[in-house]
């Protein structure tokens, strides 16, 4: 039997690669493997693992607030706490492996099994590398990434080449497009973009749209799958209501991205690690808004990394209101183009990451 800890949390960019690769590891070694998830008390992951069938164990750790705060003051007390709890864990469950996915809620875990000598692989999702895994990779047995060039911040002699792992089954071939286009309600005869901002949604993509159908009057040569999140829905409902608009869907969540994906033409994008990959497996050609609101503008650096391959085009957010859609409708005229950058994506495009991420947990394995 196998025993194996898998830790990151607090977004579903550290929380979901997890999953996808505890699901390599359940097809790899079905009940032959023992799985077990670590995260952080009060945050997502204790929520959203048990969900998926999981067991988890939730530890104290706190990450430091960036404004002047009294709780940064409990800090240290919580660093402390977390790491003997963690030795415990590892302990009791007598772990094989640790994985980290990044982010605080993985440091004591990775930390803990480090010095006990337990093996430990980390995965990088972002192409410029998260504080918590420069420094956990100083001593980490194997380094997982998804970009290349990752040497400038981990020991190249520990770096695999591996993507990032995904839930779900994307592909360029994909979904019927007739049968995605029908889904939304769409026609078949005018080019479709699809603008999609996350689950919470993205006030700078949501006001482009807006401005967009203020500009066009709600008749435009191309149609619109509009992905507004949660904390938007209600009011981009009412702006809908008040300026009909012809071949736009729009909708608070999208359950079928891979209907979106095939129905799509163009996508205007976040950069997220996992949305970034995605793109890459389905080979959309994409304008990507950097969200400039994450740490270390994780987003920009992956944005610009594939548009220096001819893989995307790259709006700041600061002029997405007036001109990603203007950009997407440009490459709508240019078919080449389109061509061009669809293949880029997909010479990027690492479909077997989580399998080949258990590969390598398995050859640091004792």
């Amino acid at each position: 039997m196998k025993k194996i800890i898998l830790s990151g949390g607090g977004t579903g960019g550290h929380i979901y690669p997890a999953v996808a690769v505890a699901e390599a590891l359940k097809r790899r070694f079905g009940e032959e493997v023992e799985l077990l998830f670590v995260g952080a008390e009060g945050k997502m992951e204790m929520e959203k693992v048990p969900a998926l069938g999981y067991r988890i164990v939730g530890l104290p750790i706190a990450g430091l607030q960036r404004r002047m705060d009294w709780h940064n003051l409990l800090v240290p007390f919580k660093v402390l706490k977390s790491l003997r709890q963690a030795r415990r864990v590892i302990r009791e469950f007598g772990a094989d492996a640790v994985v980290g996915f990044g982010g605080y809620a993985s440091a004591p875990v990775l930390w803990a099994a480090q010095r006990m000598g337990v093996p430990t692989v980390i995965q990088e999702q972002n192409s410029y590398a998260g504080v918590t895994n420069k420094i956990l990779a100083r001593h980490a047995d194997r380094i997982c990434t998804a970009y290349e060039g990752m040497d400038r911040f981990f020991p190249s002699d520990r770096i695999t080449l591996t993507g990032n792992p995904l839930r779900g089954r994307f592909s360029k071939e994909g979904a019927d497009r007739a049968e995605a286009l029908k889904y939304y309600g769409l026609s078949a005869d005018r080019p479709t973009i699809l603008v999609v901002g996350g689950s919470l949604g993205t006030r700078s993509l949501n006001e482009m749209m807006k401005a967009w159908i203020l500009e066009t009057g709600g008749k435009a040569p191309v149609q619109v799958i509009w992905q507004t999140g949660k904390y938007y829905e209600r009011e981009m409902k009412a702006f809908l209501a008040a300026h009909p608009a012809e071949g736009v869907w729009q909708g608070a969540f999208i359950d079928r991205m891979d209907y979106a994906y095939a129905a799509a033409d163009v996508v205007v994008s976040r950069s997220g690690a996992g949305t970034v990959s995605e793109l890459c497996l389905v080979a959309k050609p994409v304008v990507f808004v950097p969200s400039p609101n994450v740490a270390e503008d994780h987003q920009t650096k992956n944005a610009r990394a594939l548009e220096s391959k001819g893989a995307a085009v790259v709006v700041p957010d600061a002029e997405c209101r007036t001109t990603a859609m203007r950009r997407a409708c440009e490459l709508l005229s240019d078919p080449a183009r389109l061509a061009s950058m669809s293949r880029a994506l997909e010479a990027l495009a690492r479909p077997r990451a989580a399998e080949d991420i258990v590969n390598e947990i398995v050859k640091v394995m004792k």
